[in-house]
C-alpha cells in the first residue's frame, strides 16, 4: 500500500478586467490518495463570489459557482490552472533553479513568474502580492539568449552573477509556446514573447514563423503581432502578448485558457481522439461571445495549416481569451511549416473531418457545417486561400528576410499535391 501524501494547497489570484492589482479567487488543494492517484480541489472564497465584478477562471470546470469543484485528470490540476502553469521550456528552466528533476505539479505553479499567461496567479498566502512592475528590456536580449545558449546546451550557469542570471531565466517560463526557448521582454509598446532560434534548427525559424505570421493575417486570418530583430547577429523573434494590454500604471490581464482545456482534453497520446477541430468548433459555438465568427475563423486557420503544413497545430497551439466577461477566440500564434516528407498525404495534430487528421481540402470541407460555414462558402474559402498561399508564400517569405536556401528547404510545405487528392 502507498502510504498518503500530504496535501499541498495555494491560493488562486485573479487579476479582474480593467483592473491593475490581482484578488483571491479561490483555493487550490492537491491530494493523493492510497492508490497514489492525485486529486485536484478548488473551492471559490465566499468574499469573491460576493464581488459584483467576479468572473468565472474558466467556461469550462471552474464556471462561478459555491461548491467544491475536483479533477483526476492532469495530475489533479484543471485545465485553467495548468495553462497559467510553465510549458515545457519554462519547467526546465524551474528545475534548473529548484535543483530537482522532477517537482510537485503545484510546486511548477508556485514557482513560475508574474509573467505568466493570463490574468491568474498562484500564492501561499491569501492575500496576492502586487503584481510585477519590472520586465527585461529588449536591451537585455543578448544576455538572455546567452543563457539560454548554455540551458540548451545542458551547462551550468557561470558562477558569477549567478542570482541574477537565475532571475532572468525565470522569466522565460510562459506557458503557451512548447519546447523554444523564450523570454518576456518590454519596450514602450509593451510585453513581447522573445523566441530564440536554436543550434539544431534546420532552418531560421526566427523568420520563418515571423513571415507565417505575415501571410496568415494576408489570408485575412486574426494572428499575433510579431517582428524579427537582430541580436548580436542573430535573429530573435518577439511575438506581441495579446493577453496583456498596456495602461497607465501597469498592464490588463486576460484571461486564457488553451484548446486544450475547452476540449477538456490532456497532453498525451492517450488523449489524442479529443484533439479536433471540428469538436474545438462545437465548444467554441457554446461558449464564445461570437460563436459564427470565431467558428469561421477556426475554419480559416484549419485551412491554413493544411496549407502550409503546419503538423504541430496542437490544441496548446490554439486559445481562448476573456478581456472582459466575454470569451473569444485569440489570435493566431505558432504557426511553422513543416519539413515536407510525403507528397501524398500529411496529417494535422487534430482532427479536421470525416478522413481523420487528413490535410486535404475534401476532408476539410466534410464538416464545415459544425463551423456554421454552408458548402459552397466553404469551398470558397479554401480555394481562395489556396491561391493566395501559392501566390504569396515565397514573396511574403522573402520580404521578411528569409533566405533562398530556407525558402527552397520549405517550398514543398505549401499546397502539397496530396492536398487536392480525391479520396477513393
Amino acid at each position: 500500500m502507498i502510504s498518503k501524501v500530504p496535501a499541498q494547497e495555494a491560493f488562486v489570484y485573479i487579476t479582474l478586467p480593467d483592473q491593475l492589482e490581482p484578488v483571491t479567487a479561490g483555493r487550490f488543494v492537491i491530494s493523493e490518495d492510497r492508490h497514489g492517484v492525485s486529486l485536484g480541489r478548488f473551492v471559490y472564497g465566499k468574499s469573491y463570489l460576493e464581488r459584483v465584478d467576479a468572473v468565472a477562471i474558466d467556461p469550462v470546470e471552474l464556471k462561478l459557482a459555491t461548491g467544491t469543484f475536483e479533477t483526476t485528470a492532469m495530475n489533479g490540476v484543471f485545465g485553467a490552472l495548468r495553462d497559467s502553469g510553465p510549458d515545457y521550456w519554462g519547467r526546465r528552466v524551474i528545475e534548473r533553479h529548484a535543483g530537482k528533476a522532477r517537482l510537485g505539479e503545484l510546486d511548477y505553479l508556485l514557482y513560475a513568474p508574474d509573467d505568466r499567461a493570463g490574468a491568474l496567479g498562484f500564492g501561499l498566502n491569501q492575500t496576492p502580492p502586487a503584481p510585477k512592475r519590472d520586465f527585461n528590456k529588449t536591451l537585455d536580449l543578448e544576455k538572455l539568449q546567452q543563457v539560454a545558449d548554455v540551458i540548451m546546451r545542458e551547462e551550468e550557469l557561470p558562477a558569477t552573477p549567478s542570482h541574477a542570471q537565475i532571475e532572468d531565466l525565470l522569466l522565460m517560463g510562459t506557458s503557451m509556446g512548447g519546447a523554444r526557448p523564450k523570454a518576456v521582454v518590454e519596450d514602450e509598446s509593451g510585453l513581447w514573447i522573445a523566441k530564440f532560434n536554436r543550434a539544431d534548427d534546420a532552418w531560421n525559424n526566427a523568420r520563418i514563423e515571423h513571415a507565417m505570421l505575415v501571410l496568415a493575417r494576408a489570408c485575412g486570418l486574426k494572428a499575433a503581432e510579431s517582428k524579427v530583430v537582430d541580436v548580436g547577429g542573430r535573429d530573435v523573434l518577439l511575438v506581441k502578448r495579446f493577453d496583456r494590454k498596456k495602461v497607465r500604471g501597469g498592464y490588463h490581464r486576460a484571461r486564457m485558457i488553451s484548446a486544450l482545456t475547452l476540449l477538456r482534453a490532456e497532453d498525451g497520446q492517450r488523449s489524442r481522439e479529443r484533439w479536433s477541430y471540428v469538436a474545438l468548433a462545437e465548444e467554441l459555438r457554446r461558449v464564445s461571445a461570437e460563436p459564427s465568427k470565431d467558428a469561421a475563423e477556426l475554419f480559416g486557420r484549419m485551412v491554413f495549416n493544411a496549407l502550409i503544413s503546419n503538423t504541430d497545430d496542437h490544441p496548446r497551439n490554439h486559445a481562448l481569451i476573456a478581456k472582459d466577461k466575454d470569451w473569444r477566440l485569440s489570435p493566431a500564434y505558432d504557426l511553422t511549416p513543416t519539413a515536407p516528407i510525403s507528397i501524398e498525404r500529411r496529417d494535422l495534430a487534430m482532427i479536421c473531418g470525416d478522413m481523420g487528421r487528413f490535410a486535404n481540402a475534401q476532408n476539410l470541407l466534410s464538416q464545415s457545417a459544425r463551423f456554421l460555414i454552408v458548402p459552397e462558402e466553404a469551398k470558397s474559402i479554401i480555394d481562395a486561400m489556396e491561391r493566395t498561399i501559392k501566390a504569396a508564400w515565397y514573396k511574403t517569405a522573402r520580404a521578411e528576410g528569409v533566405s533562398e536556401h530556407d525558402c527552397a528547404a520549405m517550398a514543398g510545405a505549401f499546397a502539397y499535391e496530396g492536398f487536392r487528392s480525391e479520396s477513393r
